[in-house]
């Protein structure tokens, strides 16, 4: 019994030592906690946002070709299809105000801030619809099929607008 009681004595502990070690492997590779994001340096935060833009690019361009293709467009379609994707585009990033700044307004200016916000990204979005618009009068009901059916997603389901309607094929 005596040995028994040793074995399972030494098998606990290897066990025990074992997942510490991981433990202590995990904790080493794995951010520091839920503010990793904070303690980047700017440089570094720079370059994740570039390569996380990249990515989206990348991504956009290959769901912008399936589309492309899935459309069959014709000679004559090209232009407003181009004139589409590049309305699509992701707008500029704009610099964030200054918080300590933004936080200094009185109340009724913060709310005016938030406004003007709110109708610079309305007239981004109007623009996308226009292009939008011309693009779509020239498919013919078979394309606007496709187009409708390949879009549903990205214009609201993705973003989860869970029913809602949301404007614009990407984005921005």
């Amino acid at each position: 019994m005596n040995n028994v009681r040793k074995n399972v004595l030494i098998a606990l502990a290897a066990l025990t030592l074992g997942g510490a070690a991981f433990a202590a492997e995990e904790q080493a590779q794995a951010p520091q906690g839920p503010h990793q994001h904070q303690q980047m340096s700017p440089e570094q935060r720079q370059a994740k946002r570039a390569e996380f833009q990249a990515k989206m690019a990348e991504h956009r361009a290959q769901r912008q070709q399936q589309l492309h293709d899935a459309l069959k467009l014709s000679g004559a379609q090209e232009q407003a299809w181009n004139t589409f994707v590049a309305s699509m585009k992701p707008a500029e990033r704009q610099p964030h105000p200054d918080r300590a700044a933004f936080a200094n307004l009185s109340a009724p200016e913060r709310m005016q801030k938030m406004i003007e916000f709110s109708k610079q990204r309305t007239a981004r979005m109007e623009s996308r619809q226009a292009a939008l618009n011309t693009f779509y009068s020239t498919l013919n009901p078979e394309q606007k099929k496709v187009f409708d059916e390949q879009t549903r997603r990205a214009m609201g389901e993705h973003h989860g607008m869970h029913g809602q309607h949301r404007p614009g094929m990407m984005r921005g």
